[in-house]
């Protein structure tokens, strides 16, 4: 009782004394206009370059001693209509309420799902809108951020994966499907839902933090797709503690954060569970278990090369009756991942699903540029010499680069090149285990998932995408043009259908557009995409015997995306 008393009094004291500086306000990842601005400004030059922006989401309140985290050009109390700044503060700034931005941001498929980056937003045809607002509370180091989401998806009916592909086939489709948690349709009905979307409670003593949160998290450089974090799938609840801003030591910076969470099945089904192949029926009920995820990601600058950042990201998760008491069971990522014997079949007792990657982003301000690199693998390698034999075996990367150049009548103005290849496709380095897909696993039967969708790579297993935009800038305002390929799944076209005429390969192009008004933000995606060999079935277009390369049936989609937010 003494112990908690005393315990008591110390917290007590640190709320009264801390200074205000220690602010934990963080902007959520894929805030629309303004989390990329950010990063726009460190290849400016007009921001901190020890910031990696591979630990997200970030705190520009302790990082760059900024008021307002949703306003990266600190112009917006001379440019707001209104005089009210959502914010109370008592106690000589001890206490500090904040109203959060009113964001609603809208969606619309016209033939099939597509789509991912967009957090609790399900794959979904039709309209599809997710509202968010919240209020930020701070008392010394403790601080309050509630900021819910809720979802509606009118989830009309689509074509998913054909019927009148051979039973062969579908059982290869079985195979993936039966060791992930990834629905093609969320149920028969409208989807409604409310999240606890970007909410979490800290205690933070700077530059560390320590809390609870439902935030969405990305790891690594990457700006389209990340390897083992993103916010393609909905925020989970996990305890966290991170730095709020580069740690600057004698070798240079460091940022980093761990977790421990939990992942949640989506309680939906693949499309067709009765169907059977050569007697034995293709679907097969997965373990209901929710399942405990650890993480961690490190990034270090060395101060000998300035703009250089190099990083790791590691995660397991298993499921949480399989929880023990120790702490290789608690924190797993803190040790050796586990070995593999050579044929690919885990050790230990326990199943666990785990993949990890190493990083590297350069930062080129003199140049307005940034370079950036990440290579992960599934599958621990059993010794070096396995390591060096089979070095593509499980892997999966990420090239990207950015280069802004100014325009010479506007020194404010830029025009913005920006690429980034993303490869999930598996090789044949061990044909014995094709079947590995990035995200799926054998014996954590949801995969890397939660609220059945993926957490890592929006692209799915198997996928690959490379993606270019061209964008015109000025401060917030930017408007640009994207294309990009995108190939479903190869993984399991190279098994299943093999036809070389038949990959399923979407071919779009968008007109983006994100404006400033006030306190209001707009972030508007027009995008037109051609489907080819959709759901991965090849209809040749006509016969004739003395062709091979007939064209396929296409499918065309249109999507639009529209976000409006309000700050204060």
């Amino acid at each position: 009782m003494k112990l908690l008393k005393a315990h008591g009094t110390i917290l007590l004291f640190c709320i009264i004394c801390f200074p205000l500086h220690s602010r934990a306000q963080s902007l959520p990842v894929g805030t629309p206009v303004l989390e990329d601005a950010y990063r726009r400004a460190q290849l400016l030059g007009q921001i901190d370059s020890t910031i990696s922006f591979t630990v997200r989401p970030i705190f520009p309140v302790v990082s760059l001693k900024y008021k307002n985290v949703f306003d990266p050009t600190q112009t917006l109390d001379s440019e707001k209509a209104s005089k009210s700044d959502g914010r109370l503060e008592y106690w000589n700034n001890r206490i500090i309420l904040q109203l959060l931005p009113v964001t609603l941001q809208q969606q619309y498929n016209s033939d099939h799902p597509v789509g991912y980056n967009d957090g609790a937003m399900i794959p979904a045809r039709g309209y599809q809108t997710m509202f968010s607002t919240g209020v930020y509370a701070k008392l010394g180091p403790l601080s309050i951020q509630l900021r819910p989401e809720y979802v509606y998806a009118e989830n009309r009916n689509f074509q998913q994966f054909y019927k009148e592909q051979d039973d062969g086939v579908w059982y290869w489709y079985s195979e993936l499907f039966n060791f992930i948690d990834l629905p093609e349709r969320f149920g028969d009905k409208p989807y409604s839902k409310l999240f606890w979307g970007q909410s979490s409670l800290r205690l933070t003593f700077n530059p560390i933090s320590l809390g609870i949160s439902n935030e969405n998290l990305w790891w690594g450089p990457g700006m389209r797709n990340s390897l083992l974090m993103s916010n393609t799938a909905a925020g989970f609840k996990h305890i966290t503690l991170n730095t709020v801003r580069p740690i600057k030591t004698s070798i240079g910076s460091f940022e980093g954060q761990i977790i421990a969470g939990r992942l949640e099945n989506s309680g939906f089904y693949p499309p067709d569970t009765i169907r059977s192949y050569i007697g034995y029926r293709l679907y097969i009920p997965k373990r209901d278990d929710w399942r405990y995820i650890n993480g961690v990601v490190l990034s270090y600058q060395p101060k000998w090369v300035p703009g250089l950042f190099l990083g790791l990201t590691k995660s397991l998760s298993f499921y949480g009756e399989d929880i023990g008491t120790s702490l290789r069971d608690i924190l797993p990522v803190l040790y050796p991942m586990s070995k593999k014997n050579n044929h690919g079949d885990e050790l230990p007792s326990i199943a666990k699903d785990q993949r990890a990657s190493i990083f590297i982003r350069w930062l080129l301000v003199k140049e307005n540029a940034e370079l950036y690199w990440e290579y992960g693998r599934e599958d621990h390698a059993y010794n070096s010499r396995d390591l060096m034999l089979q070095l593509e075996y499980t892997r999966a990367y990420i090239f990207g680069l950015r280069k802004l150049y100014q325009l010479k009548a506007k020194t404010d103005q830029y025009i913005q090149i920006n690429f980034e290849l993303t490869q999930l496709e598996q090789t044949n380095t061990n044909p014995e285990h094709l079947w590995r897909y990035w995200y799926s696993n054998r014996d954590i039967r949801q995969g890397y998932t939660n609220e059945g969708q993926l957490i890592g790579a929006g692209i799915g297993p198997g996928s690959n995408l490379q993606s270019l935009s061209i964008s015109w800038i000025k401060s917030l305002k930017t408007i640009g043009l994207q294309v990009e390929r995108f190939v479903h799944n190869n993984d399991f076209h190279n098994i299943a259908t093999k036809d070389i005429r038949g990959n399923w390969v979407d071919l779009s192009i968008s007109l983006l557009g994100e404006w400033n008004y006030k306190n209001f933000l707009f972030s508007a995606k027009i995008e037109c995409i051609k489907s080819l060999n959709y759901e991965d079935l090849y209809q040749p277009a006509f016969e004739d015997p003395n062709q091979f390369w007939i064209p396929g049936k296409d499918i065309f989609n249109f999507q639009g995306q529209i976000s409006t937010s309000y700050r204060f």
